[in-house]
């Protein structure tokens, strides 16, 4: 496996490859990361990985400090899942002058949701993202749908530039108490810890009262928010700070809208639904999905 720093030494190193697949990372890796290479392996050959903590992409008030950085340890457990080039640049090398053209999402889908809580936090992702691809020329990229918004954003993203370069959406990954694998869990303390999985619990909760709900013919507009009240007031009395507990559709995380249920002169399709949440446990922020797709 190499280790490039450079972007000229990137692209040597993958000069005549016209099946790569990339997977970018922050670093930090855990085990929801390594599955994102299992992944890539299986849609490309070589698989490239990139460490970078992207500035760009983090609030003033936010950890971009303190985010581990751990590229020893990293490349050691990527190089076991056979990745061929880590890719590592610094910030001079990557931003060698400011960043001023910057790729900014529309605002019915970049500032809602992550991006009303998170001003400015999907400019800074796609900007970075579309930089990368310019390095890597991937055939194929891959993201974790833990972060839903941020893979879809992508997505439509490569859509409108025609990038050659197709998403592929990877499962979240999580412990066996159902908490979504995320490099902030270390952030948690021993007692936050046995919390945190009360968020999968309220995802899987809501889930499956939508699917009770449509199955008694009793899904509504004003269930819906009723669900999402009681899911955001159940964390609260937890302990916890919830910026959103929402019920979305898949197709494009807009809030759901009568016809999505009733239809108008045809029956509807069955809405297929995402149930979004983003809460502080403490000093630590955690977000999570959980998909409701019905038959």
């Amino acid at each position: 496996m190499k280790i490039v720093h450079t972007i000229a030494e990137l692209r040597a190193q993958l000069r005549g490859q016209l099946r790569t697949a990339f997977v970018p990372t922050m670093g930090n890796l855990h085990e929801g990361h390594l599955s994102l290479m299992r992944v890539a392996a299986k849609h490309g050959d070589p698989v490239v990985a990139s460490i970078f903590v992207n500035r760009l992409q983090f609030a003033p008030h936010e950890d971009f400090d303190r985010y581990p950085r751990t590229l020893q340890d990293d490349a050691k457990k990527l190089e076991a899942e056979g990745v061929y080039v880590v890719f590592a640049p610094d910030e001079k090398e990557l931003y060698p002058e400011p960043q001023e053209f910057r790729v900014r999402p529309p605002e019915n889908l970049g500032d809602i949701l992550e991006g009303e809580f998170r001003p400015g936090f999907f400019v800074g992702v796609t900007t970075v993202v579309l930089k990368l691809f310019q390095c890597v020329s991937p055939q194929v990229a891959v993201f974790g749908k833990k972060d839903y918004q941020q893979q879809m954003i992508i997505r439509r993203m490569c859509q409108q530039f025609a990038l050659p370069t197709s998403i592929v959406s990877a499962p979240t990954i999580r412990d066996e108490d159902g908490l979504a694998l995320s490099s902030r869990n270390q952030y948690l303390s021993v007692k936050e810890r046995e919390e945190a999985p009360w968020l999968y619990r309220l995802l899987t909760q809501t889930a499956n009262a939508l699917s009770q709900m449509r199955a008694d013919h009793s899904l509504s507009l004003d269930a819906i928010a009723e669900l999402e009240k009681q899911a955001a007031n159940e964390l609260r009395h937890r302990g916890w700070a919830p910026d959103y507990f929402a019920i979305r559709r898949q197709l494009d995380l807009k809030p759901l809208e009568q016809i999505d249920l009733t239809g108008g002169l045809q029956p509807p399709p069955e809405p297929q639904m995402v149930v979004l949440a983003a809460a502080r446990l403490g000093q630590t922020r955690l977000i999570d999905n959980l998909e409701v797709t019905f038959a």
